[in-house]
């Protein structure tokens, strides 16, 4: 299948999952997610992207991202190889640690951006044992910095974009993102995750 670089639109966000190699745990505690999350601060100190949306579980992650100048699977390629190494380097691992392909959904439409993005906030509700009270809880993920503006956002992350898009949609009968994400109904996000290679 083709490369994202053949379908890749700088003005659209991509929806993308990156797995561990046979669903293996890439993040293994507190140190590993924060590493992540600086790799990440390092990226777009090189290549300009913007993120509305992340989630990192124990063998996944989740970003909602737009990269208006380097075709985004440069970045990935980056952050990828930047945790990969450290992966390796920390825990002795010589194997492969993330799936050869990742998934993308390409989302043009605005309603179907704040699906995704609230697929993406509770994630870590269909993959944790125990469910947190609340989603701000969560410590790895965007979401943090919708509900606590006291918090200085990375660089990357905007949050205007999907506060600013619930007014446009009364039928939603929400007056808040974060109200829309915790709302216990979840809208499905439309499945057309297509694999990348990232070679």
């Amino acid at each position: 299948m083709g490369n994202i670089r053949k379908v890749w639109q700088p003005e659209i966000f991509y929806h993308i999952t990156m797995r561990g190699n046979n669903k293996q745990n890439i993040f293994k505690n507190k140190e590993d997610f924060i590493f992540f999350t600086t790799t990440l601060y390092q990226a777009n100190n090189m290549y300009t992207f913007t993120i509305i949306a992340y989630s990192l579980t124990n063998n996944h992650y989740h970003l909602l991202i737009r990269s208006p100048i380097i075709p985004l699977s440069e970045v990935l390629i980056f952050i990828n190889q930047q945790y990969s190494s450290y992966f390796k380097r920390k825990y002795k691992y010589s194997d492969q640690l993330f799936e050869t392909r990742y998934y993308t959904n390409m989302i043009s439409d605005a309603k179907e951006l704040l699906k995704a993005s609230k697929y993406i906030h509770r994630n870590h509700l269909y993959t944790q044992r125990a469910i947190l009270e609340g989603l701000a809880n969560y410590p790895y993920s965007s979401f943090i910095f919708y509900t606590d503006k006291k918090i200085r956002k990375p660089s990357y992350i905007n949050t205007h974009l999907l506060n600013s898009l619930i007014k446009k949609y009364p039928e939603l009968k929400m007056q808040t993102y974060t109200m829309y994400c915790e709302t216990i109904q979840i809208e499905v996000e439309k499945s057309f995750h297509r694999p990348y290679s990232l070679t």
